[in-house]
């Protein structure tokens, strides 16, 4: 009889545990573990087992303390990005409450297709002490609960309801985060009472496991019809996202450009895949990008698309391209390659670069081409300098921008995230080194920014310690969701804060405005529930969470604070008021297309909306 395999007893929990510590991936020729620890609140659902078994590993892998299970996932967002997508955070939530507060990060996480694990509580596997605290019934289906509704918004959902099912699931969850197409978060629902439940696991089931990050080779005909393609384009194109940084490609998309002289611009996921002053960067793309860039994907007639998802704020709602105008996609997810009919080439952005290239070897586009297109950018770079300098307009987002662009280090990384903000950061901002910008637009969610930037540097000191992570956010979102500027002080990760006070929603107020409306219950002037607007101190509340808080009163106030937070080790917190109605971006819009009355009493919005529809006349309809 064949001997059965060495066991060693665990619970289910200490197994999760155990096996994720022996995962490791290698980056830059170093060995690291593949998770890098995790953000954890306790309650009922995961203290007692899951707890006890991170008690166990804290070395391996360090559990930080969140204060939100919200903002514990914008975190592990903000960390997976810094990682290139390369490492991982887990977060774990007790039952019920706990966990439902991480369906948005999740849905973050998932629309900017990063990896997250999610190890949370659930109801207990044998039902008998139903219905337990928080648990969320369903009269027809008691199988059905509040952990099934992340169901839609992560790439690998499952409930373990036997100890040994994980020998199944964790690497299937790990496969999902490692994989460049259908990578996303993952979600393990851990019942109460199996958590605590113990098998006989395999030893060999432990053993250290080193992983590597697939690469798509792309098809070879796809490649032959895309270089067919773009060997007769005469106003050829490049569109770089996010996916090019994720593909470590950035190198080969700027060696292929420069090759075939093709002109670049990018996506608000895709900045700072060229430097500001590349001689092939042509400007950002789209509804927050540059006159220049728009311009040019006006005439392109041959647009290679690599590593983006083409969101309307990067096609402008489909109206910032000629409509005969073909595009090539490069993309490691079939879903994204073939969008508008796109000739698509699924394969890693990598790989596929350098195959497209040898397929095209000794084509360069017209000359003429490429300097309109650096013509163009020329006259954008005058603009943004004026647009960004101080001078005697009010405060504005742009001025703060500039002021900070000017004196940061090349390698600081820049988060933003929702309201005003990613449009005049994509806008403005003048990239210093590559992959130094985050701006999540994926998702566009408020709260992302304090959270996120707290991730992203703990994983920047990891990686470059001698740089600054640096927060733009508005009033808005510092109210959304703040409460990280005391994890990042309780954990000594320092961040540089800039709260940009406008008095409320007021590029929200903005849009309202410009389709016709009366301002209306967004910027805090103009709530009618409101009888006496009532001025946050926040410099007063950031330094209540221990901040170093100071308030500024113009632009030049702003630049000594942010020296002073330069020099400091701790997490400071710059306030500056900048005008709700002056001082926005007015250059370098593309359409984008929102829902307006087809009829009103209002003459405004009904002139708005007809000069809004008059916009969809160069909309492409699919085609």
């Amino acid at each position: 009889m064949t001997p059965s395999p060495e066991t060693i007893r665990l619970t289910t929990a200490q197994a999760i545990i155990r096996w994720l510590s022996q995962q490791y991936i290698e980056i830059d020729g170093m060995e690291m573990r593949l998770c890098g620890g995790g953000f954890g609140i306790f309650g009922h659902g995961n203290v007692t087992c899951l707890g006890e078994a991170l008690y166990g590993a804290q070395d391996a892998l360090p559990l930080y303390r969140g204060q939100n299970e919200q903002s514990m996932g914008f975190a592990a967002a903000g960390y997976a990005k810094q990682w290139l997508r390369q490492r991982f955070m887990f977060c774990t939530a007790s039952a019920g409450p706990g966990t439902s507060n991480l369906l948005t990060s999740a849905a973050l996480a998932h629309a900017n297709r990063l990896p997250m694990l999610l190890l949370c509580g659930d109801s207990f596997a044998t039902r008998l002490p139903d219905p337990v605290l928080q648990q969320m019934e369903n009269f027809g289906d008691p199988t059905f609960g509040v952990n099934d509704a992340f169901k839609p918004v992560v790439r690998y959902w499952d409930r373990i309801s036997h100890p040994a099912q994980v020998i199944q699931s964790l690497p299937a969850a790990i496969a999902t985060l490692l994989d460049p197409a259908d990578c996303g978060p993952a979600f393990l629902g851990l019942p109460q009472d199996v958590q605590g439940w113990t098998y006989d696991y395999p030893v060999a089931f432990f053993d250290k496991t080193l992983h590597r990050i697939r690469r798509i080779s792309p098809d070879a005909d796809e490649i032959a019809d895309a270089a067919a393609l773009l060997k007769v384009a005469q106003r050829p194109m490049i569109i770089a996202g996010g996916g090019v940084q994720y593909s470590r490609a950035v190198a080969e998309l700027t060696d292929f450009a420069a090759a075939h002289q093709i002109p670049v611009v990018e996506t608000i996921a895709g900045r700072a895949n060229l430097l500001a002053t590349h001689p092939l960067n042509i400007g950002p793309l789209g509804v927050t990008g540059s006159n220049s860039a728009n311009e040019i994907a006006s005439q392109a007639d041959v647009i290679v698309a690599v590593g983006t998802r083409l969101q309307d704020f990067t096609t402008g709602s489909w109206t910032a391209f000629a409509k005969d105008a073909r595009i090539i996609a490069i993309n490691a997810a079939r879903h994204d390659a073939g969008k508008h009919r796109a000739l698509p080439v699924v394969g890693d952005a990598n790989l596929s670069l350098g195959q497209l290239g040898a397929a095209i070897a000794g084509y360069k586009a017209p000359s003429s081409w490429l300097a309109l297109a650096q013509k163009l950018r020329a006259a954008w770079d005058v603009y943004v300098a004026d647009n960004v300098a101080p001078g005697a307009r009010p405060a504005s987002y742009a001025q703060a921008i500039g002021i900070v662009n000017g004196l940061c280090d090349p390698g600081d990384r820049v988060v933003a995230a929702a309201g005003g903000l990613p449009a005049e950061v994509t806008a403005n901002w003048r990239t210093l080194e590559i992959g130094t910008v985050d701006v999540e637009f994926g998702f566009s969610c408020m709260g992302y920014e304090i959270a996120g930037a707290w991730g992203a540097r703990i994983a920047q000191l990891q990686r470059e310690p001698e740089c600054d992570t640096i927060v733009f956010l508005g009033d808005g979102s510092y109210m959304m969701l703040n409460s990280d500027i005391y994890s990042s002080v309780l954990s000594q990760k320092k961040l540089i804060i800039l709260v940009l006070d406008n008095g409320g929603f007021a590029v929200i107020n903005k849009l309202q405005n410009n389709t016709g409306n009366e301002s209306f219950n967004n910027l805090l002037a103009d709530c009618p529930t409101i009888p006496a607007p009532f001025a946050v101190d926040f410099e007063a509340h950031a330094a209540a969470q221990g901040a170093i808080a100071q308030t500024v009163s113009n632009p030049s106030e702003l630049g000594a604070a942010f020296l002073r937070a330069k020099s400091s080790d701790k997490t400071h917190v710059i306030v500056m008021k900048v005008d709700p109605y002056e001082g926005w971006t007015t250059e370098g819009h593309t359409w984008w297309e929102v829902g307006t009355p087809h009829i009103s009493t209002s003459d405004r919005v009904r002139a708005a909306h007809s000069d809004w529809e008059a916009g969809r006349d160069t909309q492409r309809k699919g085609i």
